[in-house]
């Protein structure tokens, strides 16, 4: 007995790590794309959209405007199929559990490796369907590996942010690609072994993850994989049931629902619930700044440098590896949300309402985050943006693994796939506003993204209502618990 118990727990911790260097070497890679726009435009891709242009002082100048619009279109395009289509994709993953979504995020993630593998200046067309593939692959290695947190259930919100940091640290692998391609390996045998990995995965799906679910809270005695005893595997309604009695508090209130625990809220509650609504407006506007930056970053780096490519270089090379240090700033933010774990609540508050308190602080940050780097980012002074960099990073491993650890707090875990697929796909249309910002800012503007900057970083300020929503509803439930019992009314409203 000892012996199947030990293993359990070797078992899950191979997943844990397992999953994080999956999620940290292969999920988020596209969020690099400003490294592979260098080696992209070296190899001459879209490069007959470049043209001789005559100066106002007459002198003549390659005009590649248009091009860099190609690769705006092209990044803008993968991220909204990677938050889109987490859409459908959450209905999957709900329905048909891990190894179905995984299967398919494998083989999506490998063609579009072999897509930019076999592609060329003259096959450049074949770089939208291969990145929105490799975007929407990605994204499904991150969804199928959140759960894991489920497994060490007083550290839950901490992993979840820690795979959403290693996510965001992912896009570090292009800048390596990058690296790799000026010391003489090519562009197609480094998407090819990417296409090879795809075994790995395979053999990861099948012996390290369960084929359904991981329930929580985890229940006595569970198991998946292959292992000595016999395997539990659980239903979406079955992981609710079992929440439902397990939870520490039989009266535990809903932010969406002040009926009992015992009753789960239906989807369409969760969705048309206040909670949902201002997090979406809090994921929305801050991925739409990171979005319009990570998209221009390389024509940003143009106009402040004066075109010298050394210092694009140089600039690039240093955003891409402050994207490394994404899976060491999110877990920061977990680390906020579980702070509460394991000291005593407050007489009749609930887990879920002490989880919902300890958000506040965490929501709060990140929206302020988002306002200074929108800041750093609005300014145009070169040195600056080694500052802008920092922070970005930092608010974008908070932003994402905020997202996804306010999501398993706030709603069911038996609506997680839909829920957190809706929230991104909304998001994702909201996000396609940076291609007419591009177009704007490359047309009426002639090239200065001042105002549309400072637009953005106010419309960021639009954030901080949720937090301030999510602290009025956990000051209404402990104003609640403090009233006398017979002044209650007889229903909860």
């Amino acid at each position: 007995m000892l012996g199947c118990e030990g293993e359990v727990v070797v078992r899950r911790w191979l997943t844990l790590v397992t999953g994080l260097l999956e999620c940290l070497c292969f999920a988020g890679v596209v969020f690099g794309w400003a490294s592979l726009v260098f080696v992209l435009k070296t190899e001459g891709y879209f490069s007959y959209l470049c043209v001789n242009t005559t100066g106002v002082n007459g002198t003549q100048f390659l005009d590649c405007s248009a091009q860099d619009e190609q690769f705006s279109l092209i990044f803008t395009i993968a991220s909204f199929m990677n938050n889109f289509l987490l859409l459908p994709n959450g209905f999957l993953f709900d329905r048909f559990g891990t190894m179905v979504t995984r299967l398919l995020g494998i083989s999506m993630y490998t063609s579009g490796a072999l897509f930019v593998a076999f592609s060329s200046s003259a096959l450049s067309v074949l770089l939208f369907p291969a990145l929105s593939c490799i975007s929407v692959g990605g994204i499904l290695f991150l969804v199928t590996n959140m759960q894991i947190g489920n497994l060490f259930g007083s550290a839950r919100s901490t992993i979840i942010t820690l795979y959403n940091g290693a996510f965001d640290s992912s896009s570090a692998l292009f800048l390596i690609i990058k690296l790799l391609f000026e010391a003489g390996i090519s562009l197609r045998a480094s998407f090819l072994f990417l296409a090879a990995c795809g075994i790995i995965h395979l053999v990861r799906t099948f012996l390290l993850l369960p084929r359904t679910h991981i329930p929580y809270p985890l229940p006595e005695g569970y198991t998946y994989g292959i292992n000595c005893g016999q395997t539990k595997t659980f239903s979406p309604e079955q992981t609710a049931a079992i929440a439902s009695v397990q939870s520490d508090d039989v009266t535990e209130e809903t932010p969406f629902n002040n009926e009992s625990a015992e009753k789960v809220a239906t989807f369409w509650e969760c969705f048309l619930s206040k909670f949902f609504l201002w997090h979406l407006v809090w994921l929305s506007v801050m991925q739409l700044r990171h979005y319009l930056f990570i998209g221009t970053l390389n024509p940003m780096l143009q106009r402040l440098t004066q075109g010298e490519p050394s210092l694009v270089s140089t600039y690039t090379n240093a955003f891409a590896v402050t994207q490394l240090c994404g899976v060491l700033c999110a877990p920061w933010n977990g680390l906020i949300m579980d702070r509460h774990k394991g000291k005593p609540r407050a007489p009749g508050m609930s887990e879920k309402e002490a989880d919902l308190r300890a958000s506040v602080l965490s929501l709060t940050l990140t929206a302020l985050q988002c306002v200074l780097f929108s800041i750093c980012a609005s300014t145009p002074f070169l040195p600056l943006q080694y500052l802008t960099f920092i922070l970005q990073v930092l608010n974008r491993s908070f932003l994402y693994g905020g997202n996804a650890a306010f999501i398993s707090i706030a709603f069911p875990p038996c609506h997680f796939g839909k829920l957190y697929g809706m929230i991104m796909a909304l998001s994702a249309v909201v996000a396609l506003l940076q291609y007419p910002c591009f177009t704007l800012v490359k047309g009426v503007l002639g090239g200065d993204p001042l105002y549309v900057n400072i637009a953005l970083t106010l419309l960021s300020l639009l954030a901080f209502i949720h937090p301030v929503c999510v602290y009025l509803h956990c000051c209404g439930l402990a104003a609640q618990r403090g009233k006398p019992k017979d002044t209650l009314p007889s229903r909860s409203s």
